[in-house]
């Protein structure tokens, strides 16, 4: 495990979008990718039906799991510690971060604010470093 991909990169993917879905594939092909649970749990609130969810949660089945316990606390205090609300930042996106430096994992996203606050380019897998 080395990489967990946020839910805006999953969407891409699932939507058939060339530019994530051969990374994406491949990355799980090669068992590179983490599952989370608060990033599938967003992936399955917008699904349109049964097909999708049956999709998703075969991913969701296939995938290694992280050790999750206790992370919404340690999220907070990270938020709170590092002003991410004030950055746009939300407690699913501080999940993902203590998750990726507790496991010493990249994060790959294409979201804009989580992306600022990782100080990288949206599209590109970094670790995250401290504001």
């Amino acid at each position: 495990m080395k990489i967990i991909a946020d839910t805006s990169v999953w969407i891409e993917f699932l939507k058939n979008n060339e530019s994530v879905f051969s990374i994406l594939k491949d990355r799980l092909e090669n068992q590179e990718i983490a599952a989370v649970e608060c990033v599938f749990g967003e992936l399955l609130q917008g699904v349109k039906n049964n097909k999708e969810q049956k999709i998703i949660l075969s991913y969701w089945k296939s995938l290694p799991k992280l050790n999750e316990t206790g992370i919404w606390i340690k999220a907070g205090a990270f938020s709170s510690e590092n002003k991410m609300s004030d950055k746009g930042v939300g407690l699913i996106d501080c999940v993902i971060i203590v998750l990726a430096k507790e496991n010493n994992l990249k994060i790959w996203t294409l979201d804009k604010k989580l992306s600022n606050a990782m100080k990288i380019s949206p599209g590109y897998m970094s670790n995250y470093t401290s504001p």
